[in-house]
């Protein structure tokens, strides 16, 4: 029968979406008759594949750094940040495999991949374009306002809250079958889902409170370390629904496997953006968009990782254009 493993984005609505979408094309378009098992990759410090198994019979990545290992058939990335070094990169330039792509003008990998597939395998992912259509609007922050990114209304910004903080890799996982199957409307009314939403959606609420006493703001960008308390997880547009006239923040926490520094930019600013953040924190190690960026540390250096934080924070602040 075969098996075709699909490492993506983990606890990240684009993430599944975009490995809900590349498994609709795969199923209908290079083999049925197989077995998909779907991974969540998570970035971090140091080494990012070193405990990755390539043990499919087709492996593929999507919405996730670029790997040479050669048991790696098929990529689909819209980072800028996507190589881990110039020999990756200059790999991924030599692939003549024609099932590589890398384009960090989208906003979404899942739109990226439902355009790629269309273009270069025919393949029609018009069934899945309320998938598709929510997580470009995620994934590039194109909301109304903060109001409409933070108040949760809308079926799928339910879902994006249960996908980013859920850690039950199962349900997780269904739910990349559940994006080709149901619509999103009927996925979040599923039990579990329904049950996994409600104490999210509390922990949602406490979240802005949290954010709204640790943060401070001046010259443009927002500064707040959640370090301290149980918030791994939280909407990163609570800063700017909180202050709306910033242009950046810049956010610290903490889980078991790392420290996060968190780099964005309002979308809905009245002032505009003028740093690329992506290239702001791969200075240290990090990455992402010209608009978002990230960078990882190990949890030990948690003193470093607030250095760092607030190194940006002064950089960015010192920039401002009133």
């Amino acid at each position: 029968m075969g098996m075709i493993k699909i490492f993506f984005h983990d606890n990240c609505f684009d993430g599944l979406a975009s490995a809900a979408v590349f498994s609709n094309f795969y199923r209908n378009t290079v083999r049925y008759n197989c077995e998909f098992v779907y991974e969540g990759l998570a970035h971090r410090a140091g080494e990012l594949f070193l405990d990755v198994q390539f043990n499919g019979d087709e492996n593929a990545i999507v919405d996730f750094k670029y790997s040479s290992d050669s048991r790696l058939t098929w990529w689909f990335d819209h980072h800028q940040s996507a190589f881990l070094s110039p020999e990756d990169e200059a790999h991924f330039k030599a692939d003549k495999s024609g099932q590589k792509f890398h384009d960090p003008t989208y906003r979404s990998c899942t739109k990226f991949i439902a355009e790629m597939l269309q273009k270069h395998f025919g393949f029609d992912s018009s069934r899945l374009a309320d998938l598709i259509r929510w997580a470009d609007i995620i994934d590039g922050a194109q909301f109304e306002s903060a109001q409409s990114a933070v108040e949760l209304r809308a079926p799928a910004m339910k879902l994006m809250l249960v996908i980013e903080s859920i850690r039950n890799h199962g349900r997780s996982y269904s739910l990349i079958e559940e994006f080709q199957n149901r619509s999103l409307d009927e996925i979040i009314d599923i039990p579990w889902v329904q049950e996994a939403f409600r104490p999210l959606h509390e922990r949602h609420l406490q979240s802005i409170d949290i954010i709204r006493r640790t943060a401070h703001y001046s010259d443009g960008t927002i500064f707040f370390d959640v370090s301290n308390h149980d918030l791994e997880g939280y909407n990163k547009f609570v800063p700017y629904y909180l202050y709306p006239e910033a242009t950046y923040c810049v956010g610290v926490s903490l889980s078991s496997f790392r420290t996060k520094i968190s780099v964005g930019s309002n979308p809905w600013s009245p002032h505009p953006r003028t740093q690329n953040l992506a290239a702001l924190c791969e200075r240290y190690g990090g990455g992402g968009h010209p608009v978002v960026g990230a960078i990882s540390i190990v949890p030990e250096e948690i003193d470093k990782a607030r250095r760092i934080a607030q190194e940006i924070v002064r950089e960015l602040r010192s920039g401002f254009q009133h």
